[in-house]
Formats: C-alpha cells, sequence, structure tokens
C-alpha cells in the first residue's frame, strides 16, 4: 500500500521499511468494526461522532475530532469531539477556511503529520500540549473527487506508529463516503422519503455524471466496507470521464466494469504509455490514483484490474469483491512470519466468507506458520510451504494452492473438532525452462527478450508462461509472478 505524501511522514517510516504485518491486521479489522457501525446511518454529525469516538476507544488516540466544510465553504464547523474534550462549542468550533493548521488542511488538501507535536511552530498552545503529554498529532482532509468535506485531526501522547497511519489513510477513505452518501441523502430527504436509504446503485449513478449506469442481477443490501469500496470508485471514474459503467450482481460476488477514455499524454506515444511494443502484450496501467483502493479492495478478497483496450485509447476497470451472503459466522486469525503470506491468506478468507478475527481472539480458529503460536489446547490450522516438520499440534494442513472452498471446509471441520483430510496436494512444480522463463519474467523482461536471451522463439515463450499460470491457478502474468514468488518457485 502506498505511503502517504509529505515530509514528517517520510521521517516517520525512516528505518522502518517493512510493516509489522499483524499489527496492521488488526487494525485493519478495527476498521472494518467501524465501518459496520456506521453501515446504514445517514446522519452525518452521529457518522463522525462514532468515529471519533472509536478513534479513541479502539486506538492508541487520546482525543479526535472532526470538523465539516459549511455550505458557503469559506468555514469549518466541528460536528464531533472525544477523547480530553467532548464539547463542540468552544474556540475551534468554526475554523475560517485556511486558518490554523485544521483550516490549511481543508484549503490545501495535504495531509500533516507530526511526532513532535510541542515542537511545531503552528500550534495556538504549546503548553496545553505539553500539559498533556501530547506527542503524535494526525490530520486528514476527507476528499470526495476535487471537493473537501471536512477534516479529521487525532492526537497521542505516543508516536504514531508506521502501521496506524497506513490504517487511518484507509478509515478516512470509508468515512469520507459515509459521510458524503449521508450529506447527499439530507440534501434530497423529503417527508415522502424519510426512512427510505438509496440503493448501491442509485447512489453510483448519483455519483456518475457522465455516463449511465448499467444494473445486471437482483440488488441486495451490502455490508458497508463493500459499498464504500464501489461508491470511491464511482468517484474517482467520474473523475476520469467514464463512459461505460456496469454494476453486477452474482449469488456470491459483486462487480464494476467501466471503461473510460485514455488519459492524453503529450510528447509520448500511446505505445510508450503502455509498456509495450507491436510484438508485446499491454501492460496494465500504472494509474497511481487507484492504489489506494486497490489495497482495499485486495484486503477485501477481491481484485481491481485496470487495463488498456482499444489499441491503448481507452482502459477497462475491472473490479469485483466477494459477498458470500449465506455465512455461517466462522471466525479465523491468522499469524504468519511473512506479510505477504498475511495478506494471501486474509484474501483467500473473505471470498471464503471467512470472518477474519483480531490476532488476540482466542475464540477464532489458528492458522499459522509459526510453532510458537501453537498451543496443545487451542485448535490451530498449519500453512506448510516449506520442507519443515508438521507441528503435533497442528489439528489440520493446508497449504498455498488452497482455494477459497476448500479453506472453509477445512476451517468448518477443524473447528467442530473433526480432523479433516490434509488440504496440501503434492506441488506441480516448474520445469527448469518454466522457472527460467518466469523468474525473466519477474525481472521485467518482455516476451521478445526472454526469448532472446533464452534462445527460443517468442511463441515458445508464450507456451510456457501459459503452463506455468496453470500450476499456479494465476488468472494474469502478475498474479502468476507473485504467486510463484511467495511459494519460493522463483
Amino acid at each position: 500500500m502506498p505511503t502517504l505524501q509529505g515530509k514528517a511522514h517520510t521521517c516517520l517510516v525512516k528505518g522502518h521499511s517493512l510493516l509489522d504485518s499483524t499489527r496492521l491486521l488488526y487494525d485493519l479489522q478495527q476498521v472494518s468494526d467501524i465501518a459496520q457501525s456506521i453501515s446504514g446511518n445517514l446522519d452525518a454529525d452521529a457518522i463522525a461522532q462514532q468515529v471519533t469516538n472509536a478513534l479513541v476507544a479502539r486506538f492508541d488516540c487520546v482525543f479526535s475530532r472532526i470538523w465539516l466544510v459549511q455550505p458557503d465553504r469559506t468555514a469549518l464547523r466541528l460536528v464531533a469531539s472525544a477523547g480530553l474534550y467532548t464539547h463542540i462549542d468552544g474556540d475551534f468550533a468554526q475554523i475560517p477556511m485556511g486558518a490554523y493548521k485544521v483550516g490549511k488542511i481543508a484549503q490545501n488538501r495535504v495531509p500533516f503529520l507530526s511526532n513532535h507535536l510541542p515542537e511545531e511552530s503552528w500550534v495556538k498552545d504549546r503548553q496545553w500540549a505539553l500539559d498533556n503529554k501530547i506527542r503524535g498529532f494526525a490530520g486528514y482532509p476527507l476528499m470526495v473527487g476535487d471537493r473537501t468535506l471536512g477534516v479529521l485531526a487525532t492526537f497521542s501522547n505516543n508516536a504514531f506508529a508506521p502501521e496506524f497511519l497506513e490504517v487511518l489513510q484507509v478509515l478516512c477513505m470509508t468515512l469520507t463516503v459515509a459521510l458524503d452518501t449521508a450529506l447527499q441523502v439530507q440534501k434530497s430527504v423529503t417527508p415522502e422519503s424519510v426512512g427510505a436509504i438509496p440503493s448501491l446503485s442509485d447512489q453510483i449513478a448519483t455519483i456518475l455524471k457522465s455516463t449511465r449506469l448499467t444494473l445486471v442481477g437482483t440488488e441486495r443490501r451490502l455490508k458497508a466496507s463493500l459499498s464504500c469500496s464501489f461508491l470511491r470508485a464511482a468517484e474517482m471514474l467520474d473523475s476520469l470521464a467514464c463512459n461505460y459503467c456496469r454494476l453486477t450482481y452474482t449469488p456470491t460476488t459483486v462487480s464494476l466494469d467501466a471503461f473510460a477514455p485514455l488519459p492524453t499524454r503529450t510528447n509520448q506515444s500511446s505505445a510508450d504509455f503502455l509498456g509495450r511494443t507491436q510484438n508485446d502484450e499491454a501492460k496494465p496501467l500504472d494509474m497511481p490514483q487507484f492504489s489506494d483502493l486497490k489495497f482495499l479492495v485486495s484486503y477485501l478478497g477481491g481484485t481491481l484490474q485496470v487495463q488498456p483496450v482499444m489499441e491503448g485509447q481507452a482502459y477497462q476497470l475491472l473490479m469485483e469483491l466477494p459477498d458470500v451472503v449465506d455465512r455461517s459466522g466462522l471466525k479465523i486469525r491468522i499469524q504468519s512470519r511473512y506479510e505477504s503470506l498475511t495478506h494471501t491468506l486474509t484474501h483467500l478468507a473473505y471470498r471464503a466468507g471467512l470472518v477474519v478475527s483480531q490476532p488476540t481472539d482466542t475464540e477464532a480458529l489458528l492458522l499459522t506458520d509459526n510453532p510458537t503460536s501453537l498451543s496443545t489446547t487451542l485448535p490451530a490450522v498449519w500453512i506448510n510451504y516449506d520442507s519443515r516438520a508438521i507441528p503435533e499440534e497442528a489439528r489440520a494442513v493446508i497449504d498455498l494452492k488452497i482455494t477459497p472452498e476448500q479453506l472453509r471446509e477445512t476451517v468448518t471441520q477443524a473447528a467442530q473438532g473433526k480432523i479433516p483430510p490434509s488440504a496440501t496436494t503434492e506441488e506441480q512444480r516448474f520445469s527448469k525452462r518454466e522457472q527460467q522463463v518466469m523468474q525473466l519474467l519477474a525481472e521485467g523482461l518482455r516476451d521478445r527478450n526472454i526469448a532472446q536471451q533464452l534462445f527460443i522463439s517468442e511463441s515458445t515463450v508464450k507456451f510456457h508462461i501459459n503452463n506455468s499460470l496453470a500450476k499456479l491457478n494465476a488468472k494474469n502474468r502478475y498474479q502468476g509472478v507473485y504467486q510463484a514468488a511467495i511459494r519460493g518457485w522463483i
């Protein structure tokens, strides 16, 4: 997930190149819980208060506030406050746009982070910060396209950890969509429409101004985290002049399919922008504005692809999220030695309709590759991917080729105290030539360059790549390289 901009954040993460994956997933689960708590709430002030309360109750924050921009856009109104102060009628109840740090964040739309608040020159009351031992400060603009809805500010007695800053960014994205939906509904509410909650398709149709939305399938109520993801995608598509959009419901998934013209690039040919030549396949587009959304979608077990179409004249967005309606409430917790493996299993768990619980939740079934996490009294599933012996404490074993359906079945039986058959299978590893081809593909070489280096034809290169993708059960080359890397095949 890309880090936030700004010198403050750069200083914070310097020396911390790897985030704590366990902490990150724990905090993301907290964000998911917060999203559920505001699901269906169409009162903007109430949503803001719930989020500020949650920041103080669930995270290492002693004070949290949210301001919303007034309709005339000349000032911000304090609508929620939790922690040290809960009143919203004090000195900062109204802040002119551009005044103080909060007003500047709203005006300039730039997040500000500091772990040395008393030393900041802009602090109005430095003694207050010292007396209350305030050290960390994070201020985020709540943005919808090019509009600023408000500002979230939170304070801590300790330095904000890099993991929390990443999670706060995801929380602000979810909060912004929820607030914007509530504010739009409040504007359009009539006595006849009181109590009516707009469907996801209605909300997306309202956001899209450049095209009409097509709805396929029977619409149903989604979890807040899913709805927020689709609404955020719609906002991005509208800002990019989307000219086709389709929302599709199946019994187990919800997807968004959209087309938009390719952004114009001066002094750069279409082929250069797509990173291809006439003999090479087009690569997925590098569009940084989708990076945060891609992380959130992946965390929720879905996929997001942005790829060129029509010979580089347009791009297509394909976004799909699992929505397993008949959930049994099966809970798991994941403790792995590797962040990439934790992320992969979280992705699979959501696709399987499982609830990913907190690492400290001992009532949830444990999935782990760390023998020190095992207990003789608590059930656990061992993640097997190398030559290590399977611990006796493991109730079941899975490998990295397990499908969402197999994972759900294994967890169900293990949670019931049954000994399920091992979900591992004999690995059908790469041949020597397949390994060579995939290794060069992972290094960024194109088909033509791989063929030249290995003295084979391009068609042979494509043949080996397709065989490799089949063994990995990967949908495309990029998934293939990722799966091959985490399995240790390249």
